[in-house]
């Protein structure tokens, strides 16, 4: 019931728990690479938690997708971690061979919750520390509970 409230929708029934804000709900969830219905789910972690998917709401609205990939394509050693862990998230769903976030293309952004998402469930991911950072963190106070 949790995941529903968070979501504001019937969620897919996670795999498990990876991550839970100090009022013990979820942040992220791991997904079966599947849904119930048989559909591909080619993204392993979820971010869940709504002020945490609001802080990064607020980067991808302010051009964060495109300023993370001009970042990339200007830094190799930021490449080189992107890279890695990408290939990380190909190593969870081999049977689809997509990065971070459900891309085909190497280098590509396609959502930044994911990377978030990432960071929180299969650390260390530098990229995704930092945007969780810039996006406020995880909150203090569990957002479901103000008023």
């Amino acid at each position: 019931m949790q995941l529903e409230e968070q979501l504001g929708r019937t969620p897919y029934p996670p795999a498990r728990i990876v991550c839970r804000c100090s009022a013990g709900r979820p942040v992220v969830v791991e997904q079966p690479p599947t849904t119930p219905a048989g559909e591909p789910f080619p993204t392993a972690y979820w971010l869940c938690c709504p002020g945490l998917i609001h802080g990064v709401s607020v980067l991808e609205s302010a051009g964060g997708v495109r300023a993370l990939e001009d970042r990339i394509a200007a830094d190799e050693e930021l490449a080189a971690g992107f890279d890695e862990a990408m290939e990380r998230h190909r190593a969870l769903r081999p049977e689809y061979r997509l990065g971070i976030g459900g891309v085909r293309n190497g280098r590509a952004v396609k959502c930044l919750h994911a990377h978030v998402a990432f960071a929180l469930a299969a650390p260390p991911y530098a990229i995704g520390e930092e945007l969780l950072i810039a996006a406020g963190g995880i909150p203090t106070t569990c957002c479901m509970d103000r008023g």
